[in-house]
């Protein structure tokens, strides 16, 4: 898991002019790396109860989701696009991560992604 999200994740990041228009070659292929990344976090964080937490934390959440997913997420217009990428993310999440937090609080992997949220 360490060496695909280290070496096999790419997202690149082209100027809003090359993706606004979704049928550009650069739009899709953008997407098509984003999906596959998110495709990586589902499965890393499906061995949640099988591999250390720590591990699958800093892989899935440390690693993907703020190095890669996140800035694609934050450089998407605010819209339905955006919104089913945060939802796909979200619903990656193992929900017993979140049974002990106090309400309003969040996990420190998340702080970042939750700001997304907020905005």
């Amino acid at each position: 898991m360490k060496k695909s999200v280290e070496e096999d994740v790419f997202i690149p990041l082209y100027p809003k002019s090359s993706v606004e228009d979704k049928s550009s070659p650069c739009s899709k292929f953008q997407e098509r790396c984003f999906w596959s990344a998110v495709k990586l976090l589902s499965n890393i964080l499906l061995w949640d109860g099988i591999v250390q937490e720590d591990t699958v934390r800093d892989l899935g959440l440390s690693k993907l989701l703020n190095r890669y997913l996140l800035l694609n997420l934050l450089n998407t217009p605010p819209g339905l696009d955006n919104i089913e990428k945060c939802s796909k993310v979200v619903s990656c999440l193992p929900e017993r991560w979140f049974q002990d937090l106090r309400s309003g609080s969040t996990l420190p992997e998340l702080r970042n992604f939750c700001q997304h949220l907020l905005q």
